[in-house]
């Protein structure tokens, strides 16, 4: 039986490494596309290379660039894939505040390159394609819980772009009949999650505390509520929805919300620790209530969490939750891991991450900070 080529645009981040190993083990012939840079980046995706050397390898990487109208189109007419998946983006919402132009370049009209090419290649019958969407394109949400029908109302440059990039997706698939399909993802996490998004940062703080290389977490907004899953179920998603007999649009989420102060609490208490917050706002700080495990020793009444206005967005995001009920319904996805299953994660690996930073440091390698 001859195997399916998929082609990922954004395989080195957390989705695209998760992606591809769920399609490998699926026997399909996996193209990936790498940005080039002066330092490697494939750290996600090293475990799963494969020399090309070898006569029989599935697992093939290029360079290219979302932003680069050329190579997209050279990446799609060198691997004639019968699936395309992008995920490649600007992720980071806070710094599209930043950096909004390069945002608008490589989400909005990145998923433009792509359709593009796949129509100027003439494999609108043979190709099919899927554009990563995100709850940021509620923002100012409309209804509780948000699902396919809920009109988008983003509130930063990333949710714009992001808005673009859903109703190109939907023009080409109307105007050309192209199979192409936007999954609109709702916060997903995992231990290969980049270390300046929230989730990261709070695990990677605590263990940091713990080995005494960090004294506190600094956070911005405590109330800000979001739905978060596992990036393993979302990616296994993301196939399902390639696999379905018709293209339409679909909400990947768990239908949980959680604060980011809960959520601290939690990652805390995983380890043994219990939190107390203490003031409103920004003067809003957290402290240890009790600490059950001799390997963290924190002391009582230690404050281990602040607020740092830096981090506040100029317009905030206060509540996501998402209504998956049509993915669970047609094509049955059910999340497999629960958000206690994903704190536990993420802790584990970072806890690990941490003793062989201190392994190395004490065999008198220099052990470097990752800033933010």
């Amino acid at each position: 039986m001859k195997k399916k080529i998929a082609l990922i645009f954004g395989i080195t981040g957390q989705d695209g490494s998760y992606l591809a190993e769920l399609l490998l083990k699926k026997r399909y012939i996996v193209h990936g596309v790498k940005r080039r840079s002066s330092s490697i980046n494939t750290r996600r995706v090293d475990h799963i290379y494969q020399d090309p050397h070898d006569k029989n390898y599935d697992f093939r990487l290029h360079y290219g660039d979302i932003t680069d109208s050329s190579s997209v189109s050279n990446l799609i007419k060198i691997a004639k894939p019968n699936e395309i998946y992008n995920l490649a983006a600007q992720s980071h919402v806070a710094v599209s505040f930043e950096v909004p132009e390069y945002t608008a370049n490589a989400d909005a009209l990145g998923a433009l390159r792509i359709l593009e090419a796949i129509k100027f290649h003439k494999l609108e019958k043979k190709t099919k394609f899927y554009q990563a969407g995100t709850s940021e394109l509620y923002g100012n949400v409309q209804s509780i819980p948000q699902n396919e029908k809920t009109p988008f109302y983003p509130l930063s440059p990333y949710g714009v772009a992001k808005l673009y990039a859903h109703w190109i997706t939907k023009n080409y698939r109307e105007a050309y009949n192209i199979f192409a399909c936007n999954g609109i993802l709702f916060n997903h996490e995992s231990p290969r999650r980049g270390e300046t998004f929230v989730t990261k940062k709070i695990v990677s703080a605590l263990c940091k505390i713990k080995f005494r290389k960090q004294k506190k977490l600094y956070l911005g907004n405590l109330d800000a509520k979001r739905d978060w899953g596992h990036a393993k179920d979302y990616v296994r998603m993301m196939w399902m929805i390639l696999q379905s007999d018709v293209a339409e649009d679909w909400v990947i989420a768990t239908g949980t919300t959680t604060s980011v102060r809960d959520l601290v609490k939690m990652a805390f208490a995983e380890v043994g620790i219990a939190i107390a917050f203490k003031g409103e706002g920004k003067d809003e700080k957290g402290y240890v209530e009790s600490c059950s495990n001799s390997a963290y020793n924190l002391e009582i009444g230690k404050e281990v969490v602040a607020i740092d206005p830096h981090y506040f967005r100029p317009t905030e995001v206060d509540l996501l939750v998402g209504d998956a009920t049509k993915a669970k319904e047609k094509l049955g996805w059910v999340p497999e891991f629960t958000l206690q299953d994903l704190v536990k994660d993420m802790m584990e690996n970072d806890v690990n991450l941490m003793k062989k930073e201190l392994y190395l440091k004490k065999g008198g390698h220099d052990i470097l900070n990752n800033y933010e």
